[in-house]
């Protein structure tokens, strides 16, 4: 094979978060793939960088500002309080509020926007980020381990510079995040290879292909327990091909979920090493700058070694480096082969009578769309107007006064703080598939219910308890919310603004109020939370919406 540039991004405090020591997700195994990827002496052959880690503003463009806020404030001893005792955010016992979850999250969507950045600019070919790939972080919650979802970051990123992204999923569970993050765009095609049926995130049929422009473009290949590398390779390459010829990717995101392997404590496929990194090599061979991300793996020490194997096959060396590990800092771990290889496992294939059909269904679905979307692209400035000029921030330019914070509290919470109501999609699908059964998958989708990655049950999301006098208990230190306030029903919660008028005006407003008089005042509290309608007419709205319902757009 030929060499190709590839930028490699590492950040060597990723490996000193913990999830808990119970917890199945294991941050170390970045820090055990590194050293794997010293000792095979590859890391000159890299360009090997350190990302700046993302800040929050970096995050809200694609999280909402509220959630963002929350993972910089969450500790292990406020998430009882912060989560509305677990009504919000961290619904669940998948995603623990452990210590420095903000400084972990900021390593891996640095690390994922920064390889973006860098394969747009033309500086490599393959960009590798293992921290990265957690593909279940929704907009305003986490899921499935994933707090914040650095493959949207990275692929928002793309969109800057080029017309057409694919994304293409590996992982044994079902991409969920990136799928509903772009599911009403055509710029955007994923593609996700998973195991369907009764396991997380309980998504990913093959009626599921979109909304409105992006009717077709999400593709789902779902696959049943101790599918085999030939099995895997016969539906996955016939199916990239027709991808490529369809869509004509400008760039591509491979997301390398490693519990696809045999012998995850987790998964339930039977893919080899060679088996899951054949999907890398046959990628890589199209020759379209490509981004490698992580993913997924509970099997450290097998994870280690694909991801280890995967970065040689991004080099073009994989046939090259000797499968007897050589000395580094894990050596014991491997043991008692000490080998580089995951072999396969005696697991039955599931999959013999129905991956003809679910190839067939694939190549139809594509077959169906219209060849190379394309959109109007123009220069998109690369620094803010303010870092143009030179110009820092206010509290650069001079300490703010008392009425300068009154305003910045009063903006913060009509612009910052809050959300408007989630909107029921009004658009109904042309094919006739919409009307078969899918409960479950839909309830899930649209936020009614939640399934756990580590047990697999299935249960709804929390409620607000109702306490003796009427009112609903927010758990979070707030007044308590009566059952007939005009907010019921509502995802947000709203409440009144620090701003308060100067003394000569207050005076005014109360004579004005005494006299009779409108003052043309508005309750911005009680606006948001009726969707900016008036009380009266939104009354009927507001009773139909369920409390989590999801609308998730780009």
């Amino acid at each position: 094979m030929s060499r190709r540039r590839v930028a490699y991004y590492y950040d060597p405090d990723v490996g000193a978060y913990s999830f808990g020591m119970t917890h199945p997700m294991k941050p170390q195994r970045m820090r055990i793939t590194h050293e794997l990827v010293s000792a095979y002496e590859m890391l000159p052959k890299m360009r090997v960088l350190r990302a700046n880690r993302a800040t929050a503003t970096d995050m809200t463009k694609f999280h909402t500002d509220e959630y963002v806020h929350f993972l910089s404030r969450v500790t292990p001893e406020n998430a009882r309080q912060l989560t509305y005792n677990g009504n919000q955010f961290l619904v669940g016992d998948d995603n623990p509020a452990f210590d420095g979850v903000f400084e972990f999250c900021s390593i891996s969507a640095g690390g994922s926007v920064a390889a973006a950045q860098r394969l747009m600019e033309g500086k490599c070919d393959i960009a590798i980020n293992w921290a990265g790939g957690l593909h279940h972080a929704k907009k305003r919650e986490a899921s499935g381990f994933c707090y914040v979802n650095d493959i949207v970051l990275g692929i928002l990123e793309m969109l800057r510079s080029v017309p057409r992204v694919l994304y293409i999923d590996i992982d044994c569970h079902h991409g969920d995040g990136v799928e509903e993050a772009f599911y009403t765009t055509n710029r955007v095609m994923t593609c996700s290879f998973h195991k369907y049926g009764e396991y997380f995130p309980g998504t990913g049929t093959q009626h599921d292909k979109g909304r409105g422009k992006g009717r077709g473009y999400a593709l789902n290949i779902p696959l049943k327990d101790g599918i085999t590398d030939e099995a895997y390779r016969s539906v996955f390459e016939p199916v990239i091909d027709k991808i490529l010829d369809v869509f004509q990717p400008s760039a591509i995101v491979l997301q390398c979920g490693a519990d696809s392997l045999s012998g995850d404590k987790l998964g339930c496929l039977n893919l080899t090493m060679h088996g899951h990194a054949n999907c890398v090599r046959y990628v890589r061979s199209k020759n379209i700058p490509l981004m490698l991300l992580g993913g997924g793996g509970y099997t450290v020490k097998n994870v280690a070694r694909t991801w280890t194997y995967e970065t040689a096959c991004a080099l073009g060396i994989e046939n090259d480096i000797d499968l007897n590990l050589p000395w580094n800092e894990y050596f014991e771990w491997f043991g008692p082969r000490y080998r580089l290889e995951v072999p396969e496992s005696n697991m039955e294939d599931m999959n013999t009578e129905s991956l003809d059909k679910v190839r067939s269904n694939a190549l139809e679905q594509l077959s169906r769309l219209r060849p190379a979307p394309s959109v109007g692209l123009q220069d998109v400035p690369r620094a803010s107007v303010g870092e143009f000029l030179g110009i820092g921030s206010a509290h650069e330019q001079a300490p703010l006064d008392e009425l300068d914070e009154q305003l910045a509290q009063h903006t913060r919470f009509v612009y910052n703080m809050q959300e408007s109501m989630a909107r029921s999609e009004s658009e109904s699908d042309s094919e006739s598939d919409t009307a078969r059964p899918r409960t479950r998958s839909r309830d899930i989708r649209s936020g009614k219910k939640r399934m756990s990655l580590l047990t697999g049950e299935i249960y709804d999301v929390p409620r607000l308890e109702e306490r003796e006098n009427g009112y609903y208990d927010l758990g979070c230190g707030h007044e308590p919310w009566a059952n007939d306030a005009p907010a019921r029903g509502v995802r947000r919660h709203f409440f009144q603004g620090g701003a308060r008028w100067d003394p000569a005006s207050h005076q005014i407003v109360m004579e004005r109020e005494r006299a009779g008089l409108s003052n043309g005042q508005v309750d911005v509290g009680r606006l948001m939370a009726n969707g900016g309608r008036e009380e009266e007419a939104a009354t009927d709205l507001v009773d139909e919406m369920d409390v989590d319902s999801e609308d998730v757009r780009v």
